[in-house]
């Protein structure tokens, strides 16, 4: 008998609908750091895990789409659940799917779905964020084992999880360091994982972060196996996760507007609701687009990512897809507290915690910043390589951007200048990542998706770039004025007027 995955995914947002939307659920548990034994029993006991598993081990079957689907009625409810179930499936569960052992995978899977244990990944050092390749945690083979001693930090789920993915470099017998990275399944059962602090973290309470001091000892079994390097291994690994955040990005947009819109037509001032305000109905626009553009993106990645499929070549789709969603969550939610003004500005209100909740979603797996630049730099080097320099031609043939470059070809038809600053690289990388999504969604239109949304989402995306190239070819020369403090005292030029 084949598995029921609608009857899943209709009861499990049932069952979050009634765990969040209680006065308790609303309100005082928004302020308590971590999540009730009792709620996360009720929310496991749906094995909501299975769906990022394939199905020769009971789960139910790995489909990208279906796990797409569990992250959106779990982020509609609750953005920090979704990214806990995030940290699980793509940041645990498919790796060792893709390059666990035999062994590993029947242990494991057999726990997480029996047993409703979980899983992360640590990777993050505290003098090593974005410069990962530099991490200093280390490993020593020792017979059938393997020693790894580090310090890692800003690993979700710290001090709750059953099992981490552990990232370490090689350590030779003069004490260096090799260049490859190398991932290790540490069940905590085995101890050797010392949370040396716990940190009060901004946003995201139901998920615990912090310090710790590793020490452990791994079999071989329990050692990732890469394709190739483990380098490689590390950017399927990152692609694969950056390309299913929309999952985690649709239900948060979703609630976003639904929010919008329900206390837009229920609030009146100056004897309107607000919903018939211009301005107002600018907002409630956007929000449409990007709950539009994400549905675009979650549709790219169900029907292109299978759980087989190697990411690693997949750096522009990903850093496009991640970086765009993320900074649209976060607008969304920078809106609706816009729209619900002072009440919004509650941490127990659904508009204030959104907005610190989706901020970090723009810095981890990837700083955004960073992200752009990459996704520039990598339109770049297929030109240099194509011996094509006009950005409008390489656009208008390259597979990512062969329907939504026709939008853009006055802003778009110049020579780039492959040598650009770092500030320069950044605004291409936002026009370009946004240029990707109008494509996704275009695409979901040709499909049968909602015309008008489809149409209005263009429009925004449109406005966004067309905004982004002029920035690109008109500003961004401002300097930093590293003697600021020289001449700078307002209050001086005070006395000097009153002489």
């Amino acid at each position: 008998m084949s598995f029921n995955f609608q009857k899943f995914i209709e009861e499990y947002r049932e069952k979050l609908s009634k765990l969040f939307s209680t006065e308790e659920g609303k309100h005082k548990d928004s302020l308590v750091r971590g999540i009730k034994p009792a709620t996360l029993n009720e929310i496991m006991e749906l094995s909501p895990l299975a769906s990022f598993i394939p199905s020769e081990y009971d789960g139910f079957g790995g489909h990208t789409h279906e796990a797409l689907a569990m992250l959106e009625a779990s982020s509609y409810e609750s953005l920090p659940l979704s990214l806990m179930m995030g940290i699980n499936g793509a940041l645990f569960l498919q790796p060792i799917a893709n390059y666990g052992s035999e062994e590993a995978k029947a242990e494991i899977y057999d726990r997480v779905i029996h047993a409703n244990k979980m899983g992360g990944l640590m990777i993050t050092e505290p003098d090593y964020g974005s410069d990962a390749l530099k991490m200093q945690t280390s490993f020593t083979k020792d017979g059938d084992k393997y020693k790894i001693k580090g310090l890692k930090h800003w690993a979700g789920l710290t001090g709750m999880a059953d099992y981490w993915l552990m990232t370490a470099r090689g350590k030779d017998k003069n004490g260096n360091l090799g260049r490859d990275i190398s991932f290790f399944i540490h069940d905590t059962r085995n101890g050797g994982i010392e949370v040396k602090e716990y940190y009060n973290n901004l946003g995201l309470y139901m998920l615990p972060y912090g310090k710790n001091k590793i020490d452990i000892q791994v079999s071989e079994s329990h050692k990732l196996e890469p394709a190739s390097t483990g380098i490689t291994m590390m950017l399927d690994l990152l692609h694969r996760s950056r390309l299913q955040f929309p999952g985690m990005g649709m239900g948060f947009l979703k609630r976003m507007l639904d929010e919008a819109v329900t206390h837009c037509k229920q609030r009146f001032v100056g004897g309107q609701s607000l919903f018939n305000y211009d301005q107002v109905r600018s907002r409630l626009s956007e929000l449409q687009a990007y709950f539009t553009v994400c549905s675009a993106m979650c549709n790219f990645t169900g029907s292109n990512v299978p759980l087989a499929r190697n990411t690693t070549k997949m750096d522009v789709e990903a850093n496009a897809i991640k970086s765009v969603v993320t900074d649209f969550m976060q607008r969304a939610a920078q809106s609706l507290l816009q729209l619900t003004g002072a009440k919004g500005y509650r941490l127990d209100h659904i508009a204030g915690r959104s907005v610190v909740d989706s901020r970090p979603f723009q810095i981890f797996e990837g700083s955004n910043d960073i992200l752009y630049q990459q996704i520039s730099e990598s339109v770049m080097k297929m030109m240099r390589k194509m011996k094509s320099s006009n950005l409008y031609e390489f656009l208008s043939s390259y597979e990512l951007t062969i329907k939504s470059a026709d939008y853009f070809k006055d802003a778009l038809n110049f020579e780039v200048d492959l040598q650009m600053p770092q500030r320069k690289l950044v605004d291409l990388g936002k026009a370009l990542g946004r240029m990707i999504s109008m494509e996704f969604t275009i695409n979901l239109g040709e499909q049968g998706f909602n015309k008008e949304l489809v149409n209005n989402a263009i429009e925004t995306l449109q406005d966004e770039v067309n905004s982004i190239m002029c920035l690109f070819k008109h500003g961004g020369q401002a300097k930093v004025v590293e003697d600021y403090q020289l001449e700078s005292s307002w209050f001086n030029l005070q006395a000097v007027h009153a002489k």
